[in-house]
């Protein structure tokens, strides 16, 4: 049973009923299971035990979530739906849509006013908040062994032909010049990036609008042909790599770069690494002026048929958002917060970095939603898209036969 509550004769005996939800039992989906993550979701389980809340686990591993998402459709149809569930993006407004989530807005009083407005919209359905965001990742980052980058002599690169050139003199030092886990999402992560460097405009127009002249476009057989040449510098062992085990070789010396979101940055940290010391966070070449995110939310579902949050519930959400959280939450994980003017003195040059970039990037309308990272499209096309380029990855097929069944699959209804 999820939810316990102290019985009658507790109060009869003289203790004091207002404490009833002591009891309570909050039970948590979600997916942070690694170093950086599993320390940041510490933070917040402590948070809600002060407050006399139960938190009661519940990790699943893989997938960049996909794992999780399957788990928690199963709990939702047997009846048995967590408490709070991790999912971002077009999936909170699916889940809203069936009418199984709990609306938080008794704790949201001020979170329209601290929030991107590109994140508020996300968090609401029919004008009621429904999720509560966490921190935002910057997806389009490339990061760097500095001690490698070093021993060849080369400064972080800003166009793909510096990229090349670099990758070529990592390889002939002795170094996997991309370090890479060759899943799925993993893939789209480098794809999309590859997007994103060829300017806002273009990456809006095939990513968000599915714009079928932009994704048959030579532009987008350029993309591909890119992306064809980064494999390239892959080793052999990278198929079914896990993320972190790609940005462990970085920080072991082993591999001299990793296109990866700002989720790997709480791995060097979680080794003792220091940026600018040890590692370097850069854009990946050409995305300077862009900012892809990626924005965890918990959402709340109906607890036994109720169709109003539960305390605990209503205190979870409450605290995700408080300024101490934020900050305390996104130093552990590598983001930055999502709320809006937390105090980033704490933080690290590259969380500095990316609050900078994030607020220039809204301003010239490059804060674009990661399609890898499911804030973009819903489950249906993200899919589609997903196995044109993974296919693509991990065949010979030709960079324009690609192209029009990226077309086709932005269409998959």
């Amino acid at each position: 049973m999820k939810v316990r509550t102290i019985i009658g004769a507790l109060c009869a005996a003289g203790m004091v009923c207002g404490t009833a939800h002591a009891a309570e039992q909050v039970e948590v989906l979600h997916w942070w299971t690694s170093g950086g993550e599993a320390k940041a979701v510490g933070v917040l389980k402590t948070d809600l035990d002060k407050q006399g809340y139960q938190w009661k686990d519940y990790a699943v591993a893989g997938g960049g979530g996909a794992a999780a998402m399957t788990a928690l459709k199963t709990q939702v149809i047997s009846g048995n739906p967590p408490s709070a569930a991790q999912i971002k993006g077009p999936l909170i407004q699916d889940w809203a849509q069936q009418d199984v989530l709990v609306p938080i807005d008794a704790s949201a009083t001020d979170w329209d006013k601290n929030l991107p407005p590109a994140i508020d919209k996300i968090i609401k359905y029919q004008g009621k908040v429904v999720g509560a965001p966490f921190s935002v990742h910057r997806v389009n980052w490339l990061w760097l062994n500095k001690a490698a980058l070093d021993k060849v002599g080369a400064q972080p690169p800003t166009t793909w032909p510096e990229f090349f050139a670099l990758a070529d003199k990592l390889k002939a030092a002795g170094y996997v010049p991309v370090a890479h886990g060759g899943q799925p999402w993993q893939d789209l992560t480098i794809w999309e990036t590859v997007v994103l460097s060829q300017g806002n405009d273009f990456y809006k127009k095939a990513i968000v609008d599915l714009d079928q002249k932009t994704l048959t476009s030579d532009q987008m057989v350029g993309v591909f042909d890119t992306v064809r040449k980064i494999e390239t510098y892959f080793d052999k062992g990278y198929s079914g790599r896990d993320w972190n085990l790609a940005t462990s070789m970085v920080i072991q010396g082993k591999a001299g770069m990793q296109f990866m979101g700002d989720w790997a940055k709480g791995e060097f940290a979680n080794a003792g690494k220091v940026p600018g010391k040890d590692y370097i966070c850069s854009p990946a070449p050409g995305t300077e002026k862009g900012y892809t995110f990626n924005v965890d939310s918990f959402v709340f579902f109906k607890e036994k048929g109720q169709s109003a949050a539960t305390p605990g519930q209503l205190a979870l959400a409450k605290t995700i958002m408080t300024p101490d959280f934020q900050e305390q939450f996104s130093l552990n994980k590598g983001s930055i917060p999502v709320r809006l003017g937390v105090d980033m003195s704490k933080f690290d040059d590259c969380a500095k970095k990316s609050y900078a970039d994030e607020q220039a990037a809204i301003k010239v309308g490059g804060y674009v939603p990661s399609l890898a990272h499911g804030m973009a499209q819903g489950d249906a096309v993200a899919g589609a898209i997903t196995d044109v380029v993974t296919k693509f990855m991990n065949s010979t097929e030709d960079s324009k036969a690609a192209v029009q069944e990226l077309a086709k699959a932005a269409k998959t209804k």
